[in-house]
């Protein structure tokens, strides 16, 4: 089976965190600067064990997430709470990257994604996506328990799909996580743009 795994958040979904902080907390991240400093505080570069990395998880509920961080941070647990509740719309689909998934369909590869995503946003994106329709399967973290880059969630992907990982390819913007991918036997592809993405998978055959 030559599958295509892809990641969601900044692959498939839109996340410009810096952004969305300065959106929902102006009066804290006020430039690219301050906003920067407030992400690093309240994501924690998403690192195993940080609060948000257990909201991914699913061992933590979005209103312990928020007394979590306001507690670390400073803020209030009313402005964590907005970021937690402003992520789901800012979620929105790369239109570059949903066109390239239908020509790899067309192409007969199996689609398959593996996301780190709290369960609330799990759900939201099933709900508010058709092209869900492409996937032939995936795992959100939250509903497995288990996050990249931990090897475990690779295994379950191959175990759970028939995948076999040096025959398919997986699609991250996170260097971390392709370097596990990498170190479980998968090829992959460290995912900047739909179109840089797009000339590497050509490049090595898949299209």
């Amino acid at each position: 089976m030559k599958a295509v795994v892809f990641d969601f958040g900044g692959v498939v979904f839109r996340w410009q965190p810096l952004q969305l902080l300065q959106q929902v907390l102006p009066a804290h991240a006020r430039d690219e600067a301050s906003a920067r400093e407030v992400a690093a505080h309240v994501f924690q570069s998403f690192v195993p064990h940080s609060d948000w990395a257990e909201f991914d998880r699913g061992t933590v509920s979005a209103p312990e997430l928020a007394e979590r961080i306001a507690l670390r941070t400073g803020l209030s647990v009313a402005e964590v709470g907005a970021v937690i509740d402003a992520i789901p719309p800012h979620l929105e689909p790369v239109a570059g990257t949903v066109a390239l998934m239908r020509r790899l369909k067309d192409a007969g590869h199996p689609l398959f994604y593996l996301s780190n995503m709290p369960a609330p946003y799990a759900d939201h994106l099933e709900r508010s996506n058709e092209f869900f329709s492409l996937f032939d399967g995936g795992v959100f973290s939250a509903r497995v328990g288990l996050i990249k880059p931990d090897p475990a969630v690779f295994d379950l992907m191959c175990s759970r799909f028939g995948i076999t990982p040096a025959d398919s390819v997986f699609i991250d913007d996170h260097a971390g996580n392709i370097e596990s991918a990498q170190a479980c036997g998968w090829q992959a592809v460290h995912f900047q743009s739909a179109s840089q993405c797009e000339a590497q998978l050509a490049e090595n055959g898949w299209l």
